[in-house]
């Protein structure tokens, strides 16, 4: 894979959220005809599926309300409003650990496989988010994503 435009980071925040306008992008590109093949076979599993969970939403749902229109702002607004209600502590321990799978955790074997599997090998990955980022062209180690994610 390589640069997605329009396609932002994983760790690209919507209110309270880590990768929820990465959800909401492959939505959209995919509608639109713009998302890669390679993306297909994810969409509404792994991280999309994780995501409607902790929202308390069907991905089904989440799709058709994306693609009736609107910004990332009230498409979260509606998540919040028909699914499970997260207070700001459960927000930011969720998107912590978003950001931290793969790390020292049962799926590090699965991540090594993904970064051989792409060419990845000596690169500073250490999380499925970093595996993305570099993986699209991106640095989050240099960038600190964790910190500054790109907007």
């Amino acid at each position: 894979m390589s640069f997605v435009p329009g396609l932002r980071s994983s760790y690209s925040k919507v209110g309270r959220l880590v990768y929820f306008g990465r959800l909401l992008d492959k939505i959209r590109l995919q509608a639109a005809d713009r998302l890669p093949t390679d993306y297909h076979a994810n969409l509404g599993i792994g991280f999309d599926a994780r995501t409607c969970t902790f929202l308390g939403v069907a991905y089904a749902d989440l799709k058709a309300r994306t693609l009736a229109g609107g910004t990332d702002a009230d498409i979260l607004a509606w998540a919040h409003a028909h699914g499970t209600p997260r207070t700001d502590d459960e927000c930011n321990t969720w998107s912590r650990f978003m950001m931290k799978i793969g790390w020292r955790d049962d799926r590090s074997a699965a991540l090594q496989q993904r970064i051989t599997a792409l060419g990845l090998e000596g690169k500073p990955i250490e999380t499925f988010f970093d595996l993305n980022e570099f993986d699209e062209g991106r640095d989050p180690v240099t960038g600190r994503f964790w910190e500054n994610p790109p907007a």
